[in-house]
């Protein structure tokens, strides 16, 4: 579980707040939908690696990859609680509050420092501390994904119930209901 863990990167230690799944190609919301392709391929990878991408030519995007080796699969690092490097931190967020310093997946990358070398690194043990105590059930709410247009309504979005860092729920303007579930035969 990612939720409530601390992860170590660029300086920087935080607290995950917030994250989403995306799955395969059988995950139209995913980048994986349409295959491998040399932009997705670290999704296609082992666990533990980091999977990131460029949002909108302007942000840089972590996700964890979440599946064995040759299935696509990854968590989206959605928002974060700055825990240490806090000044480094507010360096590279000049102007943010320290609630929205980390709230949003381009304003974590900008906090860890990512960029175009970080697709495919691996995760160490050191940089990934997971939640200590676990988290109960009580503890984190779901709900569906951030600004999609496809598969936008599964509730594949996880956070730490009433945690001030989480990035408010966006619903894209276009958004294509999922298809009713087939009934079992």
């Amino acid at each position: 579980m990612l939720l409530g863990a601390v992860l170590s990167w660029g300086g920087v230690r935080l607290r995950l707040t917030e994250v989403e799944a995306y799955e395969d190609v059988e995950d139209p919301g995913s980048h994986a939908a349409r295959g491998r392709t040399a932009r997705v391929a670290t999704m296609f990878d082992e666990p533990g690696r980091i999977y990131c991408y460029l949002s909108h030519g302007l942000h840089r995007c972590l996700n964890v990859v979440a599946h064995e080796p040759g299935r696509a699969g990854a968590v989206l690092l959605r928002a974060g609680e700055v825990v240490d490097g806090l000044d480094l931190a507010r360096s590279r967020r000049p102007g943010s509050s320290d609630r929205d310093l980390a709230r949003g997946p381009g304003r974590l990358g900008a906090v860890l420092g990512a960029d175009q070398v970080t697709d495919g690194l691996m995760l160490g043990r050191d940089q990934l501390g997971l939640a200590d105590p676990p988290l109960s059930e009580q503890a984190i709410s779901r709900g569906p994904r951030v600004g999609l247009r496809l598969a936008a309504d599964r509730p594949w979005r996880y956070w730490l119930t009433g945690e001030r860092t989480v990035s408010p729920y966006r619903r894209h303007a276009r958004a294509v209901p999922d298809p009713p579930a087939e009934p079992p035969a």
